[in-house]
């Protein structure tokens, strides 16, 4: 039948505790390299730094100097010029890239007003932590990057490590475990999970209708759920999902779950907004880490991490409730609200412009 997909609403995988942080938007290979062109544009505008290429000083860009547009490329006997190449990479990448630079320069900002400094060596110090992770030396954390991310090293230190580390100082020292938490994150982690299978509808009125069927026909769960689910990779696997386990993301998932004996189907549960979910179970697993002792360290530095990471997200977002930013490719203007003002913070609400050094290597390389 195959292996079971995974389950959004509520699994954290057993075999990546660590979880990922969140994620400054680095972007693809091309939208890096676009943004090394748009720099040259940016950094021309008035009252900002841009370097003199053929001085190869810093000036002030109001002095207006004079500007050459060097050749990228010749076809037959037509030139194609720098200042071509970057208005097509404007056109098609500026948004984004354009999106990073603000974000980065938002946080430049408060770290000025807080007096807060990220020194070159802290970067190197993180980065060679991060690779040291995962059995890496620094140079071969750099080539993986290079191969899977197309993030060269200067590219990975600034749009990602910087701006995390400065983050960080920005948010302080905000974590404080109990033993509750870490009792719980062992459950959730290394506790006994339910054998599942899952229907997930999108509306409360086929869900009647379908948990009608299944009254009537338990054992035919598979085939309804191939027919019913409207989600696709456990849809054409008779509705399997992961094991869920206890305490985990969608609290009202895992606590029916958990209410279960073998062999029953649960009632309509609803999981999210015009999200219900029916559940089968079919068992629970067994722990294979039976002593918090044996994990304890590692869930102290994981959940430490995730309260640091959830503060960093809440100091970002505050930042930009509050600063003003006018995009002109965009049209749109954002933020500039009063600190007495301001909305309810959430951690999924924060965009994809928060750090996450390690995407994509969330599990040590064999």
């Amino acid at each position: 039948m195959g292996e079971p997909t995974p389950n959004p609403h509520a699994t954290k995988s057993k075999t990546n505790p660590k979880r990922k942080i969140l994620f400054f938007a680095a972007g693809t290979g091309l939208v890096l390299f676009a943004g090394v062109l748009l720099f040259q544009t940016f950094n021309a505008k008035d009252g900002s730094a841009g370097e003199d290429k053929q001085a190869g000083k810093v000036r002030i860009s109001g002095a207006k100097p004079a500007v050459r547009s060097q050749p990228v490329a010749k076809v037959g006997n037509v030139i194609i010029s720098e200042d071509e190449l970057a208005r097509e990479c404007l056109a098609l990448f500026g948004p984004d890239v354009l999106e990073n630079v603000v974000n980065r320069a938002i946080i430049q900002q408060a770290c000025q007003k807080a007096g807060v400094v990220v020194e070159q060596a802290e970067v190197h110090a993180e980065v060679n932590r991060i690779a040291k992770r995962f059995n890496l030396d620094t140079k071969t954390w750099y080539d993986m990057l290079q191969a899977e991310r197309k993030m060269n090293p200067n590219q990975y230190r600034r749009n990602v490590i910087w701006p995390m580390l400065a983050l960080r100082k920005l948010a302080g020292q905000q974590t404080k475990l109990t033993q509750e938490q870490v009792q719980k994150a062992f459950v959730r982690d290394y506790g006994p999970r339910v054998k599942a299978r899952m229907i997930m509808l999108d509306n409360l009125g086929r869900a009647q209708k379908v948990w009608d069927k299944l009254k009537s026909n338990p054992a035919d769960f598979e085939r309804i759920a191939r027919d019913n689910s409207i989600e696709p990779n456990s849809r054409a696997l008779g509705g399997a999902i992961q094991p869920i386990p206890q305490y985990s993301d969608n609290e009202r998932l895992w606590q029916a779950a958990f209410k279960l004996k073998e062999g029953e189907i649960s009632g309509i549960i609803q999981i999210g907004l015009s999200r219900y979910a029916i559940l089968k179970c079919e068992g629970r697993t067994e722990p294979v880490v039976t002593s918090i002792d044996e994990v304890k360290e590692q869930l102290l530095d994981q959940l430490t991490e995730e309260q640091t990471q959830e503060a960093v997200a809440r100091v970002f977002d505050k930042l930009k409730r509050e600063t003003r930013v006018d995009n002109y490719i965009t049209n749109t203007s954002t933020g500039g609200v009063s600190k007495t003002s301001g909305t309810n913070f959430s951690p999924g609400s924060v965009n994809r412009a928060i750090p996450n050094p390690t995407q994509g290597f969330n599990r040590p390389p064999k």
